[in-house]
């Protein structure tokens, strides 16, 4: 049995057509034109028991809207879904003890109190009984790193921390699946990694199934082995990670700043996009130059004062993706 289950999925939205001026508002009152706008087209694919999948894609592709119809928030206009065995639409309440969901921009926890109470009104809704919940917290508190967390109201602590809360919550109950929506929002570099190796470990000591939305690359290399991508409400590949990094994550892009000026002439693999006086930016085809090759090459130049790398922005992977499948269909 697959732990998730799509066919066929469809949702069509029903929006107001918006007029300008007092004649058209008059008429959109009494009289309201509507317009169909599909969020999701024939969208279908599986995700494997203990399996750890990036659902990708830009703003307003389809991410949320699907999560939603897995999770039992929306009802599909056509199409089948089944999680963990379960109709989402039919068993929603049944389903949602056995899954968990962390959104990166939305909490869960109190704001005011701490995450400890936040935890036992969880426990509650979750049915959990009290020895449970204390050994549940512990465990959680314990591979978090929340000890000195729990007593400490939600508003004064960092986002890094708060995350960290996030998911415990989320895990309270065991879940079998756990949706994670933008997890590594707005966190620096080391958060973000510590958010990353918590999530695998979870996946690695309880099997858990991971079934992830971010617009961060380093999330996508480092946690998942599957990529779906979508835009437009369609699905447009569906592959390993490993192929999708070859293919199409082979880009970095490197900033570097110099204490005086520089004539640069890059090797084969990187192209020189923008230069001043003490800085330039450059992209670099990793396939052609490692990136462990083009630092040193730079660093050969003198006077590096500061060198930064950089994925591409998640929307240029997903356009570049969409128009070699567009190449490739003609």
């Amino acid at each position: 049995m697959y732990a998730i289950e799509a066919r066929g999925l469809n949702k069509l939205y029903r929006t107001k057509v918006k007029e300008e001026g007092l004649g058209a508002s008059i008429r959109a009152l009494l009289k309201p034109e509507y317009r169909d706008v599909q969020a999701v087209r024939e969208i279908s694919f599986t995700v494997n028991q203990g399996e750890i999948l990036a659902f990708i894609g830009p703003n307003g592709a389809g991410k949320s809207t699907t999560i939603k119809m897995l999770t039992g928030i929306l009802h599909p206009t056509s199409g089948k879904v089944s999680v963990l065995g379960m109709d989402p639409t039919k068993e929603r309440q049944k389903l949602s003890y056995r899954i968990g969901t962390v959104f990166g921009q939305k909490s869960q926890l109190w704001f005011h109190l701490p995450p400890t109470d936040s935890f036992a009104l969880l426990g509650a809704i979750y049915d959990l009984d009290k020895k449970t919940l204390k050994n549940r917290v512990e465990e959680l508190a314990d591979l978090f790193g929340l000890e000195d967390l729990l007593t400490t109201p939600v508003r004064k602590l960092s986002l890094g921390q708060r995350i960290r809360c996030e998911v415990a919550a989320s895990l309270l109950h065991t879940p079998d699946i756990l949706f994670l929506d933008e997890p590594t929002i707005g966190l620096d570099v080391v958060v973000k990694q510590n958010i990353r190796e918590l999530i695998m470990r979870m996946n690695s000591e309880r099997g858990t199934t991971i079934f992830l939305t971010s617009h961060d690359t380093g999330d996508v290399e480092r946690i998942c082995r599957r990529a779906i991508v979508i835009d437009h409400g369609q699905l447009i590949l569906d592959q390993s990670v490993k192929s999708l990094k070859y293919d199409y994550l082979n880009r970095k892009i490197i900033k570097v700043r110099f204490d005086k000026p520089q004539h640069l002439e890059p090797p084969q693999g990187m192209d020189l996009e923008r230069s001043g006086k003490l800085g330039a930016l450059l992209s670099v085809d990793t396939r052609i130059c490692p990136i462990d090759e083009a630092m040193r090459w730079l660093i050969s130049q003198g006077g590096v004062a500061d060198i930064t790398v950089e994925d591409p922005p998640m929307e240029e992977i997903i356009s570049s993706i969409f128009q070699s499948k567009e190449a490739g269909a003609v």
